[in-house]
């Protein structure tokens, strides 16, 4: 019988998972960081260097092993391997934990790494349904859930990256003006790294009416990572988040959500549980909390946003 102490993972205490990276040399400013940091998030360079500079090392040495694994296979395979595609993370939670931010730190830290220094960062709100289609299928109130995506472009984005593409777009999404813009696409050609930042992209594949299970983007995926919180501390998040964006981006004459931009601190109070309440915490309890134990790697947030531990899944 196996061990109570056995586990597929790997669990470290934020000074354990810290020192992995002691004697590594923190590459970002605190302008660097401060800029990379989301709204109503407390980043400071002693969290980037505790948590993130660690996980750029890690992500940096499955990017070098992946590549002498593609040598080994080409020695193998000979001349019908083809050239190698690009690393793919994926980097997923819930609305207001924070992972935007945890995506761009990673963006910028591996980037410093002279092996990569092509990285490039796609979110999945751009692959949303414009606001007009998902009126018309009645699910405007469930954006952010999955069906509100169009998977099958996301997922062949995500396939036409590890085809070996020399060039990939994809669409751009405002949140200023809470849609998909028509005119705008992100370009990407040949990068070293690629990381795609989303609610649902650990999500397994979809079982068709006949019984078929189809992929999944995350199927392409080469390392993941999920952040992660207590659901009352994200909630608590989400709210004050509200609250800064109605004295901010919500009084732009062009923002979708102005008519927030008038209400009181308590209406707007109201106003944030409702939608916490009848969307995404709904979202986060049914599809994205679920897909956690799919991730290679756990950031477990305290009730600050620092990072408490790390959970990674052994090898």
């Amino acid at each position: 019988m196996p061990s109570d102490d056995l586990s597929p993972y790997v669990e470290l205490d934020r000074a354990a998972w810290a020192a992995l990276a002691r004697s590594m040399p923190l590459p970002l400013s605190a302008a660097e960081v401060e800029r990379l940091r989301g709204l109503g998030e407390e980043l400071d360079l002693d969290e980037v260097a505790d948590v993130y500079l660690p996980l750029s090392r890690l992500l940096s040495l499955y990017v070098r092993h992946v590549g002498a694994l593609h040598r080994a296979t080409e020695d193998f395979l000979g001349a019908r391997q083809p050239a190698r595609t690009p690393f793919v993370v994926g980097v997923a939670g819930s609305v207001a934990v924070g992972k935007s931010t945890t995506a761009r730190l990673m963006r910028e830290l591996l980037a410093r790494w002279p092996e990569h220094p092509n990285v490039a960062l796609v979110t999945t709100d751009g692959f949303l349904y414009p606001n007009a289609e998902l009126d018309r299928r009645g699910i405007l109130d469930r954006k952010g859930f999955p069906e509100s995506y169009d998977r099958r472009a996301l997922l062949s984005f995500v396939i036409d990256i590890k085809s070996g593409a020399e060039e990939v777009s994809a669409p751009v999404y405002s949140h200023l003006e809470y849609d998909v813009m028509a005119d705008r696409r992100l370009v990407l050609e040949q990068p070293d790294i690629v990381l795609i930042e989303g609610l649902n992209v650990l999500q397994p594949a979809r079982v068709t009416a006949a019984g078929r299970v189809g992929l999944a983007v995350r199927d392409f995926f080469d390392f993941s990572v999920y952040v992660d919180a207590a659901t009352p501390d994200i909630r608590r998040w989400y709210v004050e988040r509200f609250l800064r964006l109605r004295e901010t981006a919500f009084r732009d004459p062009a923002s979708y959500f102005q008519r927030f931009a008038e209400l009181s601190e308590v209406e707007s109070t109201a106003e944030a549980e409702r939608i916490w309440d009848s969307t995404n915490g709904p979202n986060l309890d049914s599809n994205i909390k679920p897909t956690r134990g799919r991730a290679t790697l756990v950031l477990r947030k305290d009730r600050d946003h620092s990072v408490r531990w790390v959970r990674l899944r052994k090898l």
